[in-house]
């Protein structure tokens, strides 16, 4: 297959943000008695970003706070602490060297700004082409707009193109865009997630063998 641009979703595909997030988000519900949320339950609700994140949360536990509130907590906490524990999946780094002959962009359902502070705290920002948050474009995943947009950004056709995630809105935007999806098995997508899928890695540097770079070692 011809592939000339890699489509990255970000938490749970190219770094484990999963604690950070659940520290953020109990931070946010701490003075409201909703009690502690678990790393499980944390992975368990995210994909669509801050807003459904806390408002999935509120109807689970059933409770009647303001959600800007929430929000403004989760983001007062996370923007100071997100990268105390996120990591790059292991072999990250050594991909994305491997990939360097192809456009690469990152897509992903967090904010623009937290995006750019993340992938800068890990010096990965160096690896890619251009970076969309959900801010980035008027519709987020599962909307194939934001795919659609690095598209014609990049004036790419879509059969030329791959979209790496861990959710099922990765999976619908890819494939409402036109372009070929690849289920990351090793994130935190939930069971199913991945039926409709292209292909599926268990690992990250099982995008290498997919796409078969000719410099690959």
């Amino acid at each position: 297959m011809h592939t000339t641009l890699i489509i990255f979703d970000l938490d749970g595909t190219l770094i484990d943000s999963s604690v950070d997030i659940s520290n953020a988000l109990n931070y946010a519900i701490e003075p409201f008695g909703f009690g502690q949320v678990s790393l499980a339950e944390t992975i368990a609700l995210v994909g669509e970003g801050v807003t459904k994140l806390v408002s999935k949360l509120l109807e689970k536990r059933g409770k009647d706070v303001e959600l800007s509130v929430l929000i403004d907590r989760f983001l007062e906490h996370y923007s100071a602490h997100f990268a105390d524990h996120t990591r790059p999946y292991p072999d990250t780094e050594r991909v994305l060297e491997t990939l360097s002959g192809y456009t690469k962009v990152i897509i992903s359902n967090k904010l623009e700004a937290l995006s750019l502070k993340v992938l800068d705290a890990l010096d990965l920002r160096k690896y890619f082409d251009y970076v969309a948050g959900a801010d980035t474009t008027p519709q987020k995943k599962p909307s194939p707009e934001p795919v659609l947009n690095v598209l014609s950004r990049f004036a790419t056709p879509p059969e030329e193109a791959l979209l790496l995630g861990d959710s099922i809105y990765d999976m619908e935007a890819g494939r409402s865009a036109g372009v070929r999806t690849v289920a990351a098995l090793y994130g935190y997508g939930a069971p199913g997630f991945s039926v409709d899928a292209d292909y599926k890695i268990s690992s990250i540097g099982g995008l290498i063998d997919l796409v078969k770079p000719t410099h690959a070692e």
